[in-house]
């Protein structure tokens, strides 16, 4: 049982802290501004692309880039969820904060870096949003639009059991769900009380990894052999139908009960394409897996849900489907060129982000990023890059 530590820092003890976290960096971030004040995205949305190097910023509408900051290192990109379009940029030594210019005009780092050995998830939800230190299991907490400001805002800090890479949501109610684990394995979830003191536990999870908050709030995990579902204040695990059958990651909507995941059934498959679909119905409490039509495989980097709860897949043949909630397809566009699976889950390979009815798909080989009408199949937009696109996100209002 433990109580989280809140804390406050000042502005000089916010220049230590970034200096801490780059002391483990081969250089320290630099900016570039965007080329205008007056670049504001018409759409309401930004792009930003990690690369080796840095993180290029597109505008969401036209796809033209608005402006780049440089930061060394493997980098990792996840929204901040604010309303002001910030970024969380991770690489060794921490969580970095982009600011894309949305509000500002400027795309440049902010100077907030929250410290992190090893920097994992970051998980926005009902305006609180946990970051979570691989290296520590330490959970930072903090209100989600008070970031932005050039000083860290106040935050809790949630301490796990033991060090593992995990991932934690804070619900709206002020209880938090945090997995449990060790640098050696991980075995499922704890609810946490506002003052961190233990509600209840489920080690039902081998291998847990993953979360996804859908509606009414219900709060899916993927496990190796199916997920664990929260849900009205219980853990109810629901069962793969194969002996391993991992769901990693999920995709959801907050206006659908249903959950989406990848499903893998062979621990021993090389390279990372998967040819099924975990479907996780909450309300019902059920879990169904689809498989794929032939020729149809995607990685982790490939699964979104559209503005009516749909599916929309990037397959390696190079076509987008969209699917219905029940995984059945409903249509297809070839986009991009077809590609093989990355010999490692870092190298750039094709991913897909959607945004309403558009989906933005990357396609490293033409170090390219395309916008797609999801209604038609369009593609209504494209960028070529001077560099080899890796992760991506897309923030701003219409990404909410």
């Amino acid at each position: 049982m433990f109580r989280p530590v809140r804390h406050r820092l000042a502005a000089g003890g916010v220049a230590a802290l970034a200096a801490v976290a780059l002391a483990g960096c081969a250089g320290a971030p630099a900016s570039a501004p965007a080329p205008t004040s007056e670049s504001h995205s018409e759409s309401g949305t930004r792009v930003a692309v990690a690369y080796d190097g840095g993180v290029v910023v597109l505008d969401g509408e036209t796809l033209e880039p608005v402006g780049e900051a440089e930061l060394a290192g493997y980098l990792r990109v996840s929204t901040a969820g604010d309303e002001g379009g910030h970024v969380f940029v991770t690489t060794d030594g921490g969580f970095h904060l982009l600011d894309t210019g949305l509000d500002s005009g400027e795309v440049a780092f902010t100077g907030e870096v929250f410290d992190a050995a090893a920097p994992g998830h970051v998980t926005p939800h009902a305006g609180r949003t946990a970051l979570f230190d691989d290296a520590t299991g330490d959970v930072r907490v903090f209100d989600t639009d008070a970031v932005g400001t050039g000083e860290l805002p106040e935050f809790d800090t949630l301490r796990s059991e033991a060090a593992h890479h995990g991932v934690a949501i804070e619900l709206s109610d002020g209880t938090t769900l945090s997995t449990i684990g060790t640098a050696e394995s991980r075995s499922g979830v704890r609810h946490l009380d506002a003052d961190g003191a233990e509600l209840a536990r489920d080690e039902t999870c081998p291998g847990v990894h993953g979360e996804g908050a859908v509606k009414d709030e219900a709060v899916v995990f993927g496990c190796e052999d199916g997920v664990l579902l929260f849900a009205d204040g219980a853990f109810t695990k629901l069962d793969a139908p194969d002996e391993f059958g991992r769901t990693g990651n999920a995709y959801v909507t907050d206006t659908s009960p249903v959950a989406v995941g990848d499903y893998k059934t062979d621990p021993d498959a090389e390279g990372y394409l998967l040819s099924a679909l975990t479907l996780v119905d909450t309300q019902a409490r059920t879990l169904s897996v689809v498989e794929l039509p032939e020729d149809v495989e995607y990685t982790w980097r490939g699964v979104g849900r559209d503005s009516h709860d749909g599916i929309v897949l990037l397959s390696a043949d190079g076509s987008l489907y969209s699917l219905d909630e029940a995984g059945a397809v409903q249509d297809s566009w070839p986009v991009i060129d077809p590609w093989e699976s990355p010999a490692e889950w870092q190298h750039p390979h094709p991913g897909l982000k959607v945004v309403g009815d558009i989906a933005y798909v990357s396609e490293p080989a033409a170090n390219s990023i395309h916008a797609v009408d999801l209604h038609t199949g369009e593609i209504i937009a494209t960028q070529e890059l001077d560099v080899v696109p890796g992760e991506f996100v897309v923030v701003g209002a219409a990404s909410h």
